[in-house]
């Protein structure tokens, strides 16, 4: 999964940045309101962590821009200011969720990890496809009850195609969700991955559809 970070504060936004990639994610950050306005309308993230306080353009412009823009990813915005009537302000402009200057960063990291979940249509933090289970609040895989062993790279694979568990996934969707913007991607690393994954799979959950991409579990588009 991957998230953007749009927070003018350095060493909070690395803070923040250290917490979700140890959650699992990769994520980007935007150091002010036009870069992450940018950011926010031409990659493609799974969710948005947006300071309300930003230089150059303020937080609640930047979401209103990425509303208006069509992009629907879920934002948690993030700020130091606490009351309601700015709160309701972020609501309006399509804020998902709040959290208010100083907080505790497990909370933001589960608070994002549910604006994610719940964007794929997943109500519990328990996502299954078959014997295969995910603990979204553990970021932890078993198989039949027992633990799956895999690398962060592997990890970020199947934890995006468990969260669109029957859903075809292109390709270049998948890559533009599992690395960050600055990530030496290659197709061919992509490929080597998805094997390792099926590999540790003791039945075929990852099925490639030709010319269109990968699916966990069935779909219509599989046989």
């Amino acid at each position: 999964m991957r998230v953007l970070i749009v927070e003018d504060e350095p060493k909070l936004a690395e803070r923040i940045h250290a917490a979700l990639v140890r959650a699992g994610m990769v994520a980007d950050i935007a150091p002010d309101g036009i870069e992450g306005q940018f950011l926010g309308e031409t990659e493609s993230y799974d969710a948005a962590v947006l300071d309300l306080g930003l230089p150059k353009i303020d937080g609640l412009s930047v979401l209103e821009h990425w509303r208006a823009a069509e992009r629907k990813m879920p934002v948690l915005i993030l700020t130091a200011r606490s009351r309601w009537h700015e709160k309701l302000a972020g609501f309006n402009a399509g804020a998902d969720d709040y959290l208010t200057k100083p907080f505790e960063m497990e909370e933001l990291v589960v608070r994002v990890k549910a604006l994610i979940r719940r964007s794929a249509g997943h109500a519990s933090p328990i996502l299954e496809c078959g014997a295969l289970k995910l603990d979204t609040n553990a970021a932890r895989f078993e198989y039949d009850g027992q633990p799956l062993e895999l690398t962060a790279h592997e990890y970020r694979i199947l934890s995006f195609l468990m969260h669109h568990a029957g859903r075809v996934v292109s390709r270049t969707e998948l890559m533009e969700h599992v690395y960050a913007r600055d990530a030496d991607s290659d197709s061919n690393v992509l490929d080597v991955l998805i094997g390792r994954i099926r590999k540790k799979l003791p039945e075929p959950l990852l099925v490639t559809v030709r010319g269109q991409g990968f699916v966990l579990g069935r779909t219509r588009e599989t046989p």
